[in-house]
């Protein structure tokens, strides 16, 4: 059976990785409302959400297709750091991060119409002290409101500030590319590409 991939997510980072993996995919993204119960810690609150997003989407498979959804949050004294509601939250949560070392955890979820399978994986990653102007100056000229932690590794932020990383690299990004292999393995020779490949 020929297999085809959607990824069930607007993150253009997650879309960036998947295609550096060479996986030929679609873009479906779903609207879910990220509602968790708080007694969900760490690990528990991904795999949680990344599996309600492809359930978002498990509906509308047809037997050949998978929806790959992720789920990542900085899991910081015991708190989840999400998406910043706003500038003002945004820097709350750099100074929260400034001089100490946090875990990005990220979970991926690959689902069929009747199935699921999901992985996660944890980064720790260290902050030098940041200064008050350097978390302004991020913040206004990156407009980091779209990401966990309000901060993009890979941007100037994680250039300048980031003095250790234990883990995967990609994991902070958005998308743990070696765990995602790890779940598309078993149907990577059977992918059809969307634009090239009408074949059943």
């Amino acid at each position: 059976m020929r297999y085809k991939l959607y990824l069930g997510s607007g993150s253009p980072r997650r879309v960036e990785l998947l295609k550096q993996m060479n996986v030929p995919f679609e873009q479906r993204v779903v609207k879910v409302d990220e509602v968790y119960s708080q007694e969900l810690e760490g690990v528990a609150i991904t795999d949680f959400l990344a599996k309600l997003k492809g359930k978002a989407h498990q509906k509308k498979l047809l037997p050949n297709e998978l929806v790959l959804t992720a789920d990542t949050i900085v899991w910081h004294d015991g708190n989840a750091l999400g998406k910043p509601q706003n500038e003002t939250d945004a820097i709350k949560m750099l100074k929260s991060l400034s001089g100490k070392t946090h875990e990005v955890i990220s979970s991926v979820c690959l689902s069929s119409a009747t199935a699921q399978s999901c992985k996660n994986d944890t980064t720790k990653v260290t902050f030098r002290e940041l200064t008050a102007d350097e978390i302004k100056h991020y913040i206004k000229t990156y407009h980091p409101l779209d990401k966990a932690g309000a901060y993009g590794i890979q941007e100037w932020i994680g250039l300048v500030g980031v003095t250790q990383i234990e883990g995967s690299y990609t994991n902070v990004v958005g998308l743990p590319t070696t765990k995602t292999h790890q779940l598309l393995q078993p149907y990577l020779t059977h992918f059809k590409d969307p634009i090239s490949d009408n074949s059943e």
